[in-house]
């Protein structure tokens, strides 16, 4: 299967219902969104930096493991022509809102895809891609904490050393989870179990390292706050002022975590292979200038000129 828009073909994941005695509550639901919907580079993107042991790809879908007010989840998501397919396994039935409201939040359901195209569409440049894959969507996150710690293990390396860093994290300071299919094993660590690591026992240069122990002790303390309705400008400024995070770090935590439709990279090399090969200007400054046409919706102009390249990231993976 490539990055179609229009006919996804997929059926449903054959995983297990709710049996008598399980630990787990499942519940099958269907998310509505506003059409259209792209899932190429959505789906694909969340394929291609899952963390083993929190995430995976499997049988046609997405799957992750999730901490919640009461206890914990694994929720199965899978695009189909006029909803997502959602199946939710919980340990504490209270936690279904919550649950229902971060995958929305994770594959950005509730954004405008015609207000986003109708302005995208006015750039010469932009409104082939957008008449191509209209509705593409900003992959998000279901936890902001988990979101900041995996950008700043992304700095500057592929996506698959950012993943190995992501799962080695995991394993040593993860909590285990019992899921009802058998595919995951552990929940994101905690802000209170990373706050007390032992910095040389990350695989990291020292930099890095003192980067992500600052990032985490500033949000285990809540002097940021990365929560839903939290204020993104005194966010942004929160972390532009710990060492080791630039504007890239900044604007990805922006993009995915404080759900910024906004935010925009101009210094991401992805974006710039993007511009040069589109013809737009290259340097950040000057790219910048050109993006200002494009809000406030630049996150999705992003996901656009990312998705012009050929990368695992831009599509759902094949069967």
């Amino acid at each position: 299967m490539g990055s179609g828009c229009e006919d996804y073909g997929f059926p449903v994941p054959a995983l297990s219902r709710e049996r008598p005695g399980a630990a787990h509550r499942t519940e099958s639901l269907r998310l509505p969104f506003r059409a259209p919907l792209c899932p190429g580079n959505l789906f694909g993107h969340l394929a291609a930096t899952a963390v083993p042991g929190v995430e995976e790809w499997r049988d046609g879908a997405y799957r992750r493991t999730m901490r919640l007010p009461y206890g914990h989840g694994v929720v199965t998501l899978w695009p189909m022509p006029d909803h997502v397919g959602c199946r939710l396994a919980l340990s504490d039935h209270r936690d279904l809102p919550t649950a229902i409201g971060r995958c929305r939040n994770l594959l950005d359901l509730d954004a405008d895809p015609l207000a986003v195209g109708d302005v995208l569409r006015a750039d010469p440049v932009l409104a082939p891609l957008v008449d191509e894959h209209p509705g593409r969507r900003v992959p998000r996150t279901v936890d902001g904490f988990e979101l900041a710690v995996r950008a700043v293990l992304g700095q500057q390396v592929s996506t698959a050393a950012a993943r190995t860093h992501a799962a080695r994290l995991v394993v040593a300071h993860g909590e285990p989870i019992t899921d009802p299919d058998g595919g995951l094993t552990y929940l994101f660590p905690t802000p209170g179990a990373l706050a007390s690591l032992d910095p040389a026992s990350l695989a990291l240069p020292r930099t890095r390292r003192a980067t992500l122990t600052g990032l985490v002790a500033a949000l285990a303390s809540g002097e940021i706050d990365l929560g839903a309705g939290g204020d993104r400008s005194r966010a942004r400024a929160r972390l532009s002022a710990l060492p080791g995070i630039g504007p890239w770090t900044v604007e990805t935590i922006a993009m995915r975590a404080l759900g910024d439709p906004d935010a925009f990279l101009p210094t991401d090399l992805g974006i710039r292979v993007a511009a040069r090969r589109l013809g737009l200007p290259v340097t950040p400054a000057a790219l910048t200038r050109r993006a200002d046409a494009w809000r406030p919706w630049r996150a999705y102009a992003v996901q656009y000129l990312w998705a012009s390249g050929d990368h695992p990231v831009n599509r759902i993976p094949e069967a």
